[in-house]
């Protein structure tokens, strides 16, 4: 037995310290990223925000989590204990699951020595992988509503069920561009053809991919404007009413984890991942080129979730019915365009940038969309529109 753990030592330390890293970082960084959300909410309402416990606030995380985990653990009679339990801990563990193939840095191409920023290296279906676990989120929020046995968090759960359903497919679709272009579902590939100059980011010849990736993983992340599952102005708190102090926090930081891992999607398959001009060749010697790798994907998935925080408080809600019809009539037919035209490009050998050309079809479908809505809102009452005070006469974007 000692034989044996000597022999695999080499390639399961990094394992290791791979999941330690990321059981450590995850639980701090969803604490510190309330906190960060509550200062840009603050800065965008020209306003303060947290300030009084610690320098600038900064230990208001602190205090704030010190407050949860102390709070009386109220259980209601009526609700299905055990799945009661299970669902918070089930949309966690999905959450963080989905990280094990994720890279959070460079990774070297030989696995089997020294720390690499990533669990589970070289797996050839890493992007499906990922895509499949994080779907299983859903059943813990589907599991909390019904298991709450609360009829807002049932229609919380329901509605939720749908949007993830809706979402997944274009989510999809405008994965399949990206994977025919690196020749694999493999993450670090898909990094690494993106090496060089900016050119050869994703983001400057599939800009339609970028835009339907990023719109249907924010419905999958459940952040406003897409925060239908949790609509506390027409379901009370949503799918987590009956939830309150540790269990409302696994929830919390299951869906902070989402919005990383998101981010760190956007960056690896869109904007270059770590890599940046200049970064080549010597500079990757050594320790200080990994470090510098990695601040720079580091720099750039912190752009992306400042970006998702600032949407929070920059557009209003969608109504139901057009969070549905965002998704089947919207972004599911643009992703089959961006299908099509990537399976065009490559198929008869041309030049990939472009694709850079279907920016045309979102500009497009945002005039037709801009038009009927606005038809819509000028549609006299005697045509059909719906009467003031109604759920549908509510005018968002």
């Amino acid at each position: 037995m000692y034989d044996f753990l000597q022999q695999i030592w080499p390639t399961l330390w990094p394992t290791l310290a791979a999941i330690g890293v990321i059981l450590a970082f995850v639980p701090v960084l969803g604490l510190y990223m309330t906190f960060i959300e509550r200062k840009l909410a603050a800065y965008v309402q020209d306003r303060l925000g947290p300030n009084r416990v610690g320098p600038f606030g900064l230990f208001q995380a602190i205090a704030d989590a010190i407050k949860l985990f102390l709070k009386e653990q109220v259980i209601p009679d009526h609700v299905f204990k055990l799945l009661y339990f299970i669902a918070p801990t089930l949309s966690l563990m999905t959450a963080m699951f989905a990280l094990v193939v994720m890279p959070f840095g460079p990774v070297p191409t030989d696995y089997t020595s020294g720390f690499r920023y990533i669990v589970a290296p070289g797996i050839d279906i890493g992007i499906m992988m990922m895509i499949a676990i994080s779907s299983l989120s859903a059943y813990g929020i589907i599991l909390g509503g019904w298991a709450s046995n609360n009829k807002y968090s049932l229609y919380g759960a329901i509605r939720s069920c749908a949007q993830f359903i809706s979402y997944e497919i274009p989510l999809g679709l405008s994965i399949i561009g990206i994977v025919v272009a690196a020749g694999s579902l493999n993450i670090e590939q898909i990094v690494a053809a993106q090496s060089g100059d900016f050119w050869n980011w994703n983001i400057f010849w599939q800009p339609l991919a970028l835009i339907v990736f990023f719109t249907s993983a924010l419905a999958e992340t459940n952040r406003l404007p897409f925060d239908l599952p949790e609509c506390e102005q027409e379901l009370v708190g949503g799918f987590h009413t009956e939830y309150g102090g540790i269990k409302f926090v696994l929830f919390f930081l299951a869906e902070y984890t989402h919005v990383v891992t998101v981010s760190f999607l956007t960056a690896l398959l869109f904007f270059g991942g770590w890599h940046f001009p200049g970064l080549s060749g010597p500079v990757d010697a050594g320790l200080g080129g990994m470090l510098l790798r990695t601040f720079v994907l580091v720099a750039k998935v912190s752009m992306v979730v400042a970006f998702i925080m600032l949407l929070r408080w920059a557009l209003p809600r969608f109504r139901f019915d057009q969070l549905m019809g965002l998704a089947w009539k919207g972004l599911i037919p643009l992703g089959l365009v961006n299908l099509v035209c990537v399976a065009v490009v490559f198929t008869f050998d041309l030049p990939k940038h472009l694709l850079s050309f279907t920016a045309v079809f979102l500009f497009v479908a945002s005039l037709i969309s801009a038009r009927n809505l606005q038809s819509t809102i000028n549609m006299p009452r005697s045509a059909g529109r719906p009467k003031a005070g109604s759920i549908l006469s509510e005018v968002t974007v």
